[in-house]
């Protein structure tokens, strides 16, 4: 594939245009799909486990056209989920490296969708041909991406977490009410059995008073095992040809291309990526964190921190998120534990670990198992409750404590929809999304307070009223974190 013309210093951004769409948005409301009346439509079916049996039949006209940006990896994992659900048309594909081999495939699928390497000429092209949008690019591209969709009045689907920077977020959420446009994060477990079972299980007061909750990912990172001396990037190397490395950066500061940055690798470094926190985080605490009503924290402390280095995440972590009372509920920490070996202590009675058979693939593999699989333990006032991931429900522990509980324990309620349909659903006028950015906001915030806590190797105070660090100036300051490249300052006004 020939390579095209590399754009510079942020590329030629059409600023007049996105003052026009923003005024647009303004004055005439969010964009709606309003759903036709599809006769003799066939409905979806399911089993009573939620488990998809039959795709719904929707005519073309009523469904969802969508532009999908990032479409390689995880990204196609994405798309594919989203084409399976029946309801949308896939009319547009964006990738900063179309045409490589973990592109390729997506392309192949949907030989009609129009072709882009730059999301800005996406919306500048089809932006009328278009109602919503998935951004399933690397963390620190969210921002840039979901804003330009917003500001075009686009219903927006992005992976987790939202944004790499406390203030991203901060804005993401702020245009999201602005411009009342349809939002969720990909944290798919907010619409499995999880996420209901908790909602019944706090609403029918089975769990209550709630002091402490551990929190564990030690599967195998990309980075474990990398020489915690290293002082520098690695070195420039030739740039693909399918690759626009500039357009990849987006508003990042300036980096040579290394392979080392891209496929998953940006995961790594603190520039790009959320480390296993921001990566796992949104699956294993997304439920608890909504029904418990935790908000953020008011210290995050660096327990332990094994193999740190300014550049890269650490080996091992263990961070204690510490969280005030909030109405009656009491004070509780939140613990996390991430590496290989650093595994926390269960309770009596545990039982075994089990890897959710709903957690998709890693992009690169299978997720490997590990002595402990992702998921949660919480404690609450009588009892105990062990967790996966995702959306793998709660079991009672001890046993015994369970069977004693059985005929206590309400109804849970099935969903009606997993997540991707839930946003398409929403994008439709027909459902309210269950992780739009005012709830997956204040969570991926959580994890960038956390990261900052990796990264400086130190304990942050946090006013929650403020949201500001006080203890710590330069944390305080990263909670922006560096300027972004010339030519992309625009994303960062609502």
């Amino acid at each position: 594939m020939k390579k095209k013309n590399q754009k510079t210093q942020g590329g030629s951004v059409k600023k007049e245009r996105r003052d026009f769409l923003k005024k647009s948005v303004l004055g005439f409301g969010a964009v709606t799909i309003v759903p036709s009346h599809v006769l003799f439509a066939k409905p979806e079916i399911r089993s009573k486990t939620g488990e998809l049996i039959r795709k719904a039949s929707v005519a073309p006209s009523d469904r969802v056209n969508l532009a999908c940006i990032g479409i390689g990896n995880r990204g196609g994992q994405v798309i594919d989920a989203i084409d399976n659900t029946g309801l949308a048309n896939i009319v547009a594909l964006c990738d900063v490296d179309m045409g490589a081999p973990h592109t390729v495939k997506t392309i192949d699928k949907f030989p009609k969708a129009k072709h882009f390497q730059d999301f800005r000429e996406l919306f500048d092209k089809v932006g009328n041909e278009f109602d919503a949008v998935t951004v399933g690019t690397p963390d620190f591209s969210h921002f840039p991406i979901t804003m330009e969709a917003m500001a075009a009045g686009k219903g927006v689907y992005v992976e987790k977490p939202l944004a790499r920077t406390f203030n991203e977020i901060e804005l993401l959420m702020k245009a999201a009410d602005k411009y009342k446009v349809v939002t969720q994060m990909g944290n798919q477990g907010h619409s499995e059995a999880n996420y209901f079972q908790f909602k019944a299980w706090i609403d029918a007061g089975i769990i209550k008073d709630v002091k402490k909750i551990t929190c564990h990912m030690n599967g195998r990172r990309r980075w474990h095992g990398w020489d915690t001396s290293i002082t520098s990037f690695p070195p420039a190397e030739a740039i693909p040809e399918t690759l626009d490395w500039d357009t990849w950066l987006t508003t990042a500061q300036e980096h040579n291309y290394n392979k080392d940055f891209i496929n998953g690798q940006w995961r790594c470094w603190y520039d790009f990526g959320m480390g296993a926190l921001g990566d796992w985080g949104a699956h294993i605490m997304d439920s608890f964190h909504q029904f418990l009503d935790l908000g953020l924290p008011y210290e995050v402390d660096p327990v332990k921190i094994e193999g740190h280095n300014p550049l890269f995440y650490p080996q091992a972590t263990t961070l204690a998120f510490k969280f005030p009372k909030r109405g009656k509920m009491p004070k509780l920490t939140v613990t996390w534990y991430d590496g290989l070996d650093n595994v926390p202590e269960v309770p009596a009675g545990y039982g075994t670990s089990e890897l959710d058979a709903d957690i998709p693939a890693a992009s690169n593999g299978k997720i490997q198992p590990s002595k402990l699989n992702p998921g949660k333990i919480i404690y609450g006032k009588d009892l105990t409750f062990k967790g996966g991931s995702h959306g793998s429900t709660l079991s009672i522990i001890p046993s015994e404590k369970a069977k004693e509980m059985e005929g206590k324990l309400p109804e849970v309620p099935e969903s009606t929809s997993n997540h991707f349909a839930n946003f398409l659903l929403a994008c439709k006028g027909e459902e309210k999304t269950r992780s739009p950015f005012e709830i997956a906001g204040p969570l991926s915030q959580v994890f960038t307070l956390g990261t900052l806590a990796q990264r400086l190797n130190t304990k942050l105070k946090f006013d929650r009223d403020k949201k500001v660090i006080t203890n710590n100036s330069l944390a305080n300051d990263l909670l922006v974190g560096e300027p972004p490249r010339k030519g992309w300052e625009e994303y960062y006004k609502v």
